[in-house]
């Protein structure tokens, strides 16, 4: 990488993501490392402008202060300590906050004065280092892809199409619980627009067979992530000449695995978990970048919008919105439904205000009236929330009007549904998801 680089020591703060966001959005390139990098590691790295040792309450593993080693104040790059007082320049950092223009007020200075860095950290940059590095990675040899048309793994087709553009081999398999026109759009976009070669595999009743009878949503998860894993390792075996598998890692996913001063939140699993006999060296372009930032890289590669910007999107797909027991005539109602409400957030602009939306079909049906005699039909619950980091979550405020015409649309054009329900349950107590 050819950008100058803050580098932050971890020595037990909760904000070790905001500051390297807050000096990336400042245009200087910033990784976290733990708090006991050598001197002859940090010296390693490249284009190291300064380092930040950022302290905070988990600075003490059992019993004992930690500290990083001595010879770090001794390299010859400028330290400043936020939280901890052995730095020449300390400075104290808006602690537990999320706001990155308070951070960036507070390091500014010693990112641009002290360090001397120079604001080379943008899109067009790493596009550019990213292609160089994955040409001389790959050479002319060939990289698998699992491409589910999700933002993280379409960016990353993207950009190896860029780089190797034929040597790239996508798989895209639909589970038949996708939402509605999402395999189809991926195939426009890759297939289609940008030519890529892509392999389309249509699982979906070697997935429903497999889900039926199941209620519990933890088996359910399972059931979907190993079938998945068996349908792309079935594909990957079809080529005896590729060496690589592309992945969509990103930062927070390396982040969130845990370092030695902060505890694990997720584990990172190479595509869910991939057998090791697959023997594929990893391709994982996207691992320095935080979401806004892969968002950003995707629009840079003139991927559109409505694809960079799509809702997260859980990895069973529309299988843990169709609660309990999965059937089919109710796996459609639930992309039905999401289908109307999404065209309707993108009318009244929502699309654009909230996180996330999408609705839930329980498994069990009310008693209502439907061409002047009883029905008994399931109901449709609306979800609409907003977060910052996921860990919580607040409700849409939606006005009556746009609810009310959504209502309408889903009882008039969904199959075998009879009521509309919006929840309000903020996170906690509740989740984002039902399942």
């Amino acid at each position: 990488m050819k950008q100058d680089m803050i580098v932050i020591l971890d020595l037990g703060s909760h904000e070790n993501t905001v500051l390297a966001r807050a000096i990336r959005a400042l245009g200087v390139y910033s990784e976290i490392y733990p708090h006991d990098i050598t001197a002859a590691e940090l010296k390693a790295l490249p284009n190291v402008k300064g380092v930040i040792i950022n302290g905070g309450p988990s600075h003490v593993i059992d019993g004992v202060s930690i500290d990083v080693l001595p010879e770090i104040y001794e390299i010859g790059f400028p330290v400043m300590a936020a939280g901890h007082d052995k730095a020449l320049c300390e400075v104290k950092l808006p602690q537990f906050t999320n706001d990155v223009e308070a951070i960036k007020s507070a390091v500014e200075s010693f990112v641009f004065d002290t360090c001397q860095a120079e604001t080379n950290w943008n899109m067009t940059n790493f596009v550019n280092d990213q292609i160089e590095l994955i040409r001389r990675q790959v050479g002319g040899k060939k990289v698998l892809l699992a491409l589910s048309g999700g933002v993280d793994s379409s960016v990353v087709a993207a950009l190896l199409l860029k780089a190797i553009g034929d040597n790239l081999v996508c798989v895209h398999v639909n589970h038949g619980l996708m939402r509605k026109g999402e395999s189809e759009a991926v195939i426009e976009m890759f297939k289609n627009r940008l030519k890529a070669n892509l392999v389309y595999v249509d699982a979906t009743d070697r997935f429903l067979n497999k889900l039926t009878g199941v209620e519990d949503p933890e088996e359910k998860r399972k059931i979907i992530g190993s079938e998945f894993i068996r349908v792309f390792e079935e594909e990957a075996r079809k080529f005896d000449d590729i060496d690589f598998l592309g992945q969509g890692t990103i930062y927070p996913d390396i982040v969130e695995s845990g370092t030695k001063t902060a505890k694990m939140v997720k584990s990172h699993h190479n595509v869910g978990g991939l057998p090791e006999d697959l023997q594929f060296e990893l391709v994982e372009p996207l691992r320095q970048l935080f979401k806004d930032e892969v968002r950003a890289c995707g629009l840079e590669l003139d991927l559109p919008y409505e694809m960079v910007y799509r809702q997260p999107f859980p990895g069973p797909g529309l299988g843990v919105r169709c609660l309990g027991i999965i059937s089919r005539d109710r796996l459609e109602a639930v992309r039905e439904s999401d289908a109307i409400l999404c065209e309707e957030f993108e009318l009244a602009g929502l699309d654009k205000k909230v996180w996330q939306y999408f609705t839930v079909v329980p498994d069990f049906k009310s008693v209502g009236v439907r061409d002047n005699a009883r029905s008994f039909e399931w109901p449709v619950i609306i979800r609409a929330v907003n977060t910052v980091d996921a860990m919580t979550a607040t409700i849409e405020t939606i006005d009556w009007p746009i609810l009310m015409k959504i209502t309408d649309r889903i009882l008039k054009e969904v199959k075998n549904v009879n009521r509309v329900c919006y929840d309000l349950s903020p996170k906690p107590n509740a989740t984002i998801e039902w399942e």
